[in-house]
């Protein structure tokens, strides 16, 4: 079965398109964290084309191979990797990567799927407008992986998710067809929204081979602060008053703990101490505008005096904001030094971020002595990493076996609060049987019906999001 489909792509793709051997498909194999892949596929193909997309998928579709769509393969959930004895072939969208056209008076681009998003960003900044999604994996991600998952970053705050940053796409659908979706219209009520199936679906309902994106006036001014403060409580509050008293002009609002950010400055010499005194939780706020004449500086300082913040440092030059933002994105390479760590991408309403900080950190504590809890994120979209570290003492290995029970914990406490137990990240192979865990069982059933209705042969990234059928058994 496997010879005969690489026998078919062969004939309807060029030889760039096919990759059969071992050492060249080997990086296709491999994500980033070393928890998913490494499994042996038929092929590797590279098509250029939305038609050579359709053709390898028909030809996979008939030979019973299964499709695993790849952007830039930086995800954190295994959902661009086979599975074990998978009869699959990897679909690398990286030779799409054409910006195919750009309207700066309709504030808006044309970018197939293997454009990297810093790639995106520089085509919109070459007409003087902004693409905002942006986050640490910018120069290696793919717009179409930031699409399949509804990639969230640093600036969801103010300008949404990719899916609210998008206008159409086209997509090839698991029978080979393509629908030709690149409309690139703000208002469109003549039928079913049907963009929205396909963004953070993670190629389980088609494959996003372009899409219309927005664009926004680019900013010409930038405010950054750092603030440190006694609990979550009060940064949610300063959050709040922040927000009002800029003009809603804040675009990011983080949160770190001092442990996260201890583990940046020993992991990185450039790193430095933001504050005099340390402290318990620290807010990295960034207000911008694209006018020229407000005093973001000015409007956070009078903020920060009327709630009567004690330690804050407002960035006077550009390099001072730099040095704010490196502690930030330190955080994830710095946490590796201090051992094996469980990664949780959870989301909560803002307000009820303290309450499930503090209840899902004595829930893992009281499951697993010792564990060095490490909180970081956007609070500004209710978005926190709640990564726990190993205990000191602990072994790695023994650390990493209680990935699903410590995990169920802080899942369990996100979802009772009303949040999510993925945010960001999607669910890959990592978090399929949450799905079926913790999802209303009728919006699971409306999951697999929309799988079945798009794929009902299940060629596309099989086992991922939402399995065709209940495997809880």
């Amino acid at each position: 079965m496997t010879n005969t489909a690489v026998t078919q792509l062969l004939k309807t793709l060029d030889a760039e398109s096919v990759v059969t051997d071992a050492r060249a498909m080997a990086p296709y194999l491999t994500e980033q964290r070393g928890r998913f892949g490494g499994h042996p596929v038929a092929a590797v193909i590279r098509p250029d084309t939305p038609e050579a997309v359709a053709r390898a998928v028909t030809a996979c579709h008939g030979a019973g191979l299964a499709v695993i769509p790849q952007g830039g393969n930086t995800g954190l959930c295994g959902g661009a990797a086979a599975r074990p004895d998978e009869q699959a072939i990897i679909l690398s969208l990286e030779r799409l990567d054409r910006i195919r056209s750009v309207d700066a008076e309709d504030f808006s681009l044309v970018a197939e799927a293997g454009c990297r998003l810093s790639a995106v960003q520089a085509a919109a900044a070459a007409v003087d407008r902004l693409f905002p999604l942006s986050y640490a994996a910018e120069a290696d991600c793919q717009i179409g992986g930031n699409l399949a998952t509804n990639a969230g970053g640093m600036n969801v705050l103010r300008y949404g998710n990719a899916r609210d940053l998008t206008l159409g796409v086209e997509v090839v659908l698991a029978d080979g067809r393509i629908w030709h979706g690149l409309k690139r219209l703000r208002k469109d009520n003549s039928g079913f929204d049907l963009k929205d199936l396909f963004i953070g679906a993670e190629g389980s309902l088609g494959i996003i081979t372009a899409a219309s994106l927005k664009l926004f006036p680019a900013i010409r001014q930038r405010a950054t602060a750092i603030v440190g403060l006694d609990s979550v409580e009060r940064a949610i509050a300063l959050f709040s008053q922040l927000r009002q008293a800029s003009g809603d002009a804040l675009s990011s609002c983080e949160l770190m703990g001092r442990r996260p950010l201890e583990y940046a400055l020993a992991h990185d010499a450039h790193c430095v101490d933001p504050l005099p005194a340390p402290h318990a939780w620290y807010l990295l706020v960034e207000a911008s505008s694209s006018a020229e004449d407000v005093d973001l500086a000015g409007r956070l300082e009078q903020a920060m005096a009327a709630a009567a913040v004690g330690d804050y440092r407002i960035a006077g030059d550009a390099p001072t904001a730099a040095a704010f933002w490196r502690l930030r994105n330190t955080i994830p390479a710095a946490q590796k030094v201090a051992g094996a760590s469980i990664k949780n991408d959870i989301s909560v309403p803002i307000s009820g971020m303290g309450e499930f900080i503090q209840r899902a950190g004595e829930a893992v504590i009281a499951a697993c002595p010792g564990t060095r809890i490490c909180a970081f994120g956007h609070l500004g979209d209710g978005n926190i990493h709640f990564n726990l570290t190993r205990p000191e003492a602990s072994d790695d290995d023994e650390f990493l076996a209680r990935w699903a029970d410590l995990t169920a914990v802080v899942h369990d406490e996100a979802v009772r609060l009303g949040g999510s137990f993925a945010a960001e990240h999607g669910i890959g192979q990592l978090k399929p049987a949450e799905v079926q865990r913790l999802k209303d069982p009728v919006e699971l059933a409306l999951m697999r019906n929309l799988k079945a209705a798009l794929d009902p042969a299940d060629t596309l990234n099989p086992g991922k999001v939402v399995p065709l059928r209940d495997q809880s058994a």
